[in-house]
């Protein structure tokens, strides 16, 4: 069944002193760095309230990082002296080793679920780290958890010939079956496989059991805001003359590999998406540049984001606390900035 928005709302960002002249030129610095071992491959970052700790995925690491709230390592999920072993997944027995885990989150009954894309499965882990489930899924990219033990999935999949109805997430109940699956695709390429390449995004959701999905490559950054059920509330396409240029660029660039064969190649547009739990304003990382955005999608601020000595940061995942962010930026690392929008301490 096609969902429909109940509004759209596209942010000009005209008259609001400028994208790229005035409000980007506030900048966020980073207080310090934290969760020191991590570096190169950073993919998520997660705080699991209930069990007072923060997780860290990377790509270089046998699994989560977990930290307490002090910052101190604590051990990883699953732990890195677990001998790899297997779970049931539907008629096929699954390995409990991770191959390239993508992005991970913490359910509502308060397990780890991973995604794993090159194994095509999302692994969910207890509190102690042992395996308890697998689900089997199309090169799961991005993973969010929702109300009831759900978890919403988005695909780097391309899709089949006979995949006509395909659409942006796949939301498996607890059990592990398909409860339903949403999101209307953005027609930008006659390529079925360039098409859908260009629809990736990034999933992420917050208490009321909204979900938010970020485009990753959209010409114009964009992102979408659905209820659990998969209804669209509010679609947000920035769309200023400042972002014009690069986006018409990036629109020659798909009509060249459109009339090509060849593995579709483009350059990241939105890199992270970061939801504050308590008021639903998110975040959004374009390059370094950092949106602010309130519930209904209308820009607060802008801001580049630096290290204390200048460095360029470029977000992969934005974790937002009620007194600071977390921006974890591959290669340099997890860095505490304070949030702008607050008075802090």
């Amino acid at each position: 069944m096609l969902r429909t928005a109940r509004w759209v709302i596209l942010v000009s960002l005209l008259g609001l002193a400028g994208f790229a002249s005035d409000q980007a030129e506030i900048d966020l610095i980073a207080r310090k760095r934290v969760f020191p071992e991590m570096g190169p491959g950073l993919i998520a970052l997660k705080h699991d309230t209930a069990a007072r700790r923060y997780l860290v995925l990377s790509s270089r690491s046998a699994g989560v990082a977990v930290y307490n709230e002090d910052g101190l390592r604590m051990g990883a999920i699953p732990p890195a002296d677990t001998s790899p072993g297997t779970v049931s997944s539907g008629a096929k027995s699954v390995s409990s080793a991770l191959q390239f885990p993508s992005d991970f989150d913490i359910t509502s009954d308060g397990r780890l679920v991973i995604a794993d894309r090159a194994a095509n499965v999302l692994r969910f882990y207890d509190a102690t780290g042992v395996l308890v489930q697998s689900i089997s899924t199309p090169a799961p990219s991005s993973v969010a958890a929702l109300p009831e033990g759900e978890v919403a999935v988005a695909s780097s999949a391309f899709a089949s010939p006979g995949e006509l109805s395909l659409r942006l997430v796949t939301v498996y109940d607890k059990s592990g079956r398909v409860a339903r699956s949403f999101g209307d695709l953005v027609e930008l390429a006659s390529r079925r496989d360039l098409n859908r390449f260009l629809n990736i995004g990034r999933v992420s959701s917050d208490p009321s059991g909204a979900l938010y999905y970020a485009f990753t490559f959209l010409p114009e950054p964009t992102a979408r805001k659905y209820d659990r059920f998969g209804y669209a509330s509010l679609e947000i396409s920035i769309t200023s003359l400042d972002i014009q240029p690069a986006a018409q660029a990036v629109r020659r660039e798909i009509k060249r590999q459109d009339e090509k064969v060849g593995v579709p190649r483009m350059k990241t547009i939105i890199n992270a998406l970061g939801v504050d739990p308590a008021t639903q304003e998110f975040w959004l990382a374009l390059g370094n540049v950092i949106l602010h955005l309130d519930r209904e999608g209308t820009q607060l601020a802008a801001y580049r984001a630096y290290t204390a000595e200048g460095v360029r940061l470029e977000p992969v995942a934005i974790l937002v606390e009620p007194t600071r962010l977390l921006f974890a930026c591959d290669p340099l690392g997890v860095f505490e900035f304070p949030r702008p929008d607050k008075k802090n301490p």
